[in-house]
């Protein structure tokens, strides 16, 4: 399944930041989740062809039919709410490039007296200090080797008394468990280790920095690779999102836009310090109201139906703050704290909001537009290009359907304002073809029972799919008939129209609207007829072969095939295994054990 012309026009338009995308199949389930430093270069590679592409990424881009986005701030928050939506939706794409483990993160045991600094994948309310989720865990290790060199962090799970062990004695610890090191004094180096991890490096990368530059001048290469790695290791770190802390951190922020007269609400979940998601809201009937209104609204129906109500809630606006966190923290049962900020991380979550709100207006724009252009526009095009005496605002198509002759049938569906009309699709099953494969006669049967047929509106056009033998032999049939409606074929090798009273074909580019209707229309007809030419093939090959026989009905037939797995233990049997099934007797079963020694010919008459 190639991506559609819409997806492809969502993609051109998308935001060049950081973000989520989200493939969905036709049935809107979500099948892959990725991330992306510059959403519209990633997302662009999944709609370029690519002769090269991996297997699964080509299954997957099979199946997709629309896509969604999610703009973040930083390339950090793009990895933990993709994370976080993987977990959540388990898309079947993402499944083998994914194990259930979480993302590495560093924990700081700052509620013990003399704390340890380590890498973790859980995080619990123990009262320690998280920091992370962080991508590379290769530069979680360095770091934390940097810090118990550096600073003479414990390592040890334990703190033993009798005395201290190895690491004491390289230099990598001051032993805090045999008190070598006070409280105060062990206080102070962590103190730096935060100072690190919180983005406050009190001068150790330009110390690192500098060992590095001296390392290389003494010709030392190994040891400034050494710092260089260190200093990349810190920089890593210090990329992290927002500090995790297990004591709070849930909140929820409100962002808002407005285009054309729509509004769209994005409302942004992070639990624990972290963005695990968001909603999408549109509103009715809002256009004229200010902002602060709007939120009054927003905030009273999203949380008046039992949603769960943070402690904090970020907006842009609203009429009564104080009326609002006081029906709130009633709600809740604990205080709720309602902020519109000026400036700050939470500014920049509510303008990341509101920004991405913005974005799926213009993304509803586009696609409003891009359905227009493929309906209406598409069906002015046609009557220009096509020279037609009126707009083609109901068009009919044809095609037929068989296996080499057999169970031939034909469907009819109409298009009306360049939109399927489901209820004025047809279906026929051919009379006077069956069983010799002929298309031209097939197609002027079907022109002969439905333009014969009078009580039918008439068409403004009519669509045969194939070439000029099709044309020409649906022609004479339809004016026979007495409709005069335009008739042209839709020949499928380059995509030709043939026009009647025209030797020549009209080529339309693949990218036009016009021709796009054409091949919608056209593949309409096809897949309904080739599903009725399937129903009617399974129902034909759902007849038993022991329904020939007599004296074996729906009962008997099943006890047959409950007794013998294979119709070769069928045929092997003896009457006597025969009239042992359940329900048959002995007349039953000599009637079965002869039919199988019958020959092809007389097996041939009773079946037909």
């Amino acid at each position: 399944m190639a991506v559609s012309e819409a997806v492809r026009e969502k993609v051109r338009n998308l935001p060049t930041q950081p973000g989520v995308y989200l493939w969905k199949d036709e049935k809107g389930k979500i099948i892959y989740v990725g991330k992306a430093v510059n959403l519209r270069n990633r997302v662009t590679s999944y709609v370029r062809h690519d002769a090269n592409r991996a297997p699964k990424v080509a299954a997957m881009v099979s199946h997709a039919v629309d896509l969604e986005t999610i703009v973040v701030a930083t390339e950090m928050e793009a990895l933990i709410l993709e994370n976080t939506l993987i977990k959540k939706y388990h898309p079947h794409y993402n499944i083998m490039l994914r194990d259930d483990k979480t993302y590495p993160y560093i924990k700081v045991t700052v509620q013990e007296d003399y704390p340890r600094i380590f890498m973790t994948r859980r995080v619990s309310r123990d009262g320690a200090r998280y920091f992370g989720p962080f991508a590379d865990s290769t530069a979680v290790h360095r770091v934390l080797k940097l810090m118990q060199r550096a600073y003479h962090i414990r390592s040890c799970r334990t703190m033993p008394t009798d005395r201290p062990c190895l690491q004491y004695h390289l230099h990598h610890c001051d032993a805090p468990c045999v008190h070598y090191i006070t409280k105060g004094d062990y206080g102070v180096l962590i103190r730096q280790a935060l100072d690190i991890l919180e983005g406050r490096d009190s001068g150790v990368s330009q110390a690192l920095q500098q060992k590095m530059e001296e390392a290389a001048e003494a010709m030392e290469f190994e040891k400034a690779a050494m710092y260089r790695d260190q200093i990349k290791a810190i920089a890593v770190i210090q990329e992290q999102q927002n500090i995790v802390n297990t004591t709070g951190g849930d909140m929820d922020v409100i962002g808002l836009a407005r285009q054309a007269g729509q509004t769209c609400v994005q409302i942004y979940t992070v639990r624990m310090g972290k963005l695990m998601g968001r909603e999408t809201f549109s509103l009715d009937n809002g256009s004229d109201d200010d902002v602060p209104s709007l939120m009054e609204a927003v905030v009273d129906q999203y949380y008046g139906d039992g949603t769960f109500i943070p402690a904090e809630i970020v907006v842009p606006g609203l009429e009564d703050r104080e009326g609002c966190e006081r029906r709130l923290s009633q709600q809740k049962g604990k205080k709720v704290t309602v902020v519109i900020p000026q400036r700050g991380t939470k500014k920049q979550l509510l303008d990341m909001a509101a920004e991405n709100a913005a974005g799926l207006l213009e993304q509803k724009r586009l696609q409003w537009q891009h359905d227009v252009d493929k309906t209406t526009g598409a069906v002015e095009g046609l009557a220009r290009i096509l020279n037609l005496p009126c707009l083609p605002e109901r068009m009919e198509c044809f095609d037929i359907s068989h296996t080499q002759g057999i169970e031939t049938v034909a469907s009819m569906v109409v298009f009306e304002h360049g939109q399927p009309a489901k209820k004025e699709y047809r279906r026929f099953k051919l009379k006077t073809v069956q069983g010799k494969p002929d298309d031209f006669k097939s197609m002027a049967e079907i022109m002969e029972r439905r333009y014969g047929e009078k009580d039918w509106p008439v068409p403004d056009l009519i669509i045969i799919d194939g070439g000029k033998g099709q044309l020409h032999a649906a022609l004479p049939v339809i004016r026979q008939a007495g409709c005069e409606a335009p008739v042209i074929s839709l020949a499928k090798r380059i995509e030709e129209v043939f026009v009647e009273g025209r030797s020549d074909s009209i080529i339309l580019s693949h990218h036009t609207p016009e021709l796009q209707l054409l091949q919608a229309i056209r593949d309409e007809a096809h897949r309904f007829a080739i599903t009725y030419h399937r129903h009617l093939r399974g129902k034909r090959s759902l007849v038993s072969i022991l329904d020939h026989v007599e004296g074996i009905g729906p009962k008997r037939r099943k006890a047959l095939w409950t007794a013998f797995k294979t119709l070769g233990d069928m045929k092997a049997a003896s009457i006597e295994e025969l009239a042992a099934v359940p329900g048959m007797n002995r007349q039953a079963a000599e009637n079965v054990y002869y039919f199988f020694r019958l020959g092809t010919d007389e097996k041939r008459k009773m079946t037909q």
